[in-house]
């Protein structure tokens, strides 16, 4: 492969149909040069969450739209393009296929070299596409399906330090949101709510901070809050907007007590003598509230914080396009490559959610 290299990537693991053109210098430094992003929010409203047939069906109608626009506003054809990058897993299936699949097609027509990428690398690369962070870094990966720490070692070498061994904290402010009658996507729902919320007026359990170590869980506490929900009904014959802002404001604080105490016991894997910088990527870490917590235990760490734009923290695919570019040693993939449901970073640790015929969750 060349040191300048343009890459198109392609992203459509979950809900977002995702295309961007990404350009790598010969200094190794990259440019986002277009990122376009097709959410599905309207198509899934109806039904309070990600509807994975809907979902595959409009990645199907969209992929060669969205290549299209990423292409026009970079200012390129595919006769400029270096290499093609896809999310080949982890996901929902169907719309890891469509994005494979077209992928695949691409290549086959123009015979650009085609890159395989596990989506979780993408958004635990994304730090080194944003801010140029050297290796390692500790990064905390949290998503709609996904929550784990890392040591970032290498491009391709993760440390998985814990994570969720139940709901991702996406999956649960989702679930949160339509227990309460809001309004899905659930994380921004939850966060504008909270505002207006008093957060110590119910008092929800901050799950496993009893437990050593990083692993986290969230299923109890979404059932905490089911059982308050139901109480307050009961006693109030219904549900006010406070108490909507309310309860979510108490979610939204446990939440955000786990992943801190969480984080500043993932610090304590930090190698002694390489500077400390604390990473967040995934949707959840959009929510500002979050992130100013996360950059107070990097500041009482010693740490530096790094946080991608709101752009990039969500499902797009410049990281994907990024992350393939790190992980050439690896690489290329041929026609063969497989769309995969399950691909966990760290393979050389137990799965976290256990496994089956697909391999392990995560």
């Amino acid at each position: 492969m060349p040191k300048v290299m343009t890459i198109l990537g392609i992203e459509s693991s979950c809900d977002d149909t995702a295309a961007a053109v990404v350009r790598i210098d010969a200094n190794g430094h990259a440019s986002v040069l277009s990122s376009i992003v097709a959410d599905q929010a309207d198509l899934h409203a109806a039904f309070g969450g990600v509807v994975p047939e809907i979902a595959a069906r409009a990645h199907a109608e969209k992929l060669d739209l969205c290549i299209e626009q990423a292409l026009t506003e970079a200012d390129m054809s595919m006769s400029d393009i270096t290499g093609i990058a896809v999310t080949a897993g982890p996901g929902l299936i169907g719309g890891v296929i469509s994005g494979v699949m077209c992928a695949k097609g691409l290549s086959l027509a123009t015979g650009k070299p085609l890159f395989g990428v596990n989506h979780l690398a993408g958004h635990a690369l994304t730090p080194r596409l944003t801010n140029n962070v050297p290796y390692p870094y500790l990064m905390l990966l949290v998503s709609g399906g996904h929550c784990q720490f890392l040591m970032v070692h290498g491009p391709a070498e993760f440390q998985r330090l814990g994570g969720t061994i139940d709901d991702a904290p996406g999956e649960a402010f989702d679930k949160i949101a339509r227990l309460l009658g809001l309004s899905q996507p659930g994380g921004p729902a939850i966060e504008q709510a909270a505002k207006q919320g008093d957060p110590k007026r119910f008092k929800f359990p901050r799950p496993l901070l009893d437990r050593h170590g990083c692993d986290m869980s969230f299923s109890g506490l979404k059932t905490a809050v089911l059982r308050t929900r139901d109480k307050v009904i009961e006693l109030g014959g219904g549900l006010t907007k406070q108490d909507q802002s309310d309860l979510a404001a108490g979610f939204q604080a446990a939440v955000i007590d786990v992943l801190a105490e969480k984080t500043r016991r993932a610090f304590r894997a930090y190698p002694t003598d390489a500077p400390r910088t604390l990473c967040v990527a995934g949707g959840v870490a959009a929510n500002q509230s979050i992130r100013v917590e996360l950059e107070g235990v990097s500041i009482s760490e010693d740490a530096a914080f790094v946080a991608p734009p709101l752009a990039l923290c969500t499902d797009n695919a410049a990281m994907i396009a990024y992350a393939a570019s790190e992980q050439l040693g690896t690489y290329p993939d041929d026609l063969t490559l497989s769309a995969r449901p399950r691909w966990p970073l760290d393979t050389s640790q137990p799965a976290m959610l256990g496994s089956g015929k697909k391999g392990a969750k995560a």
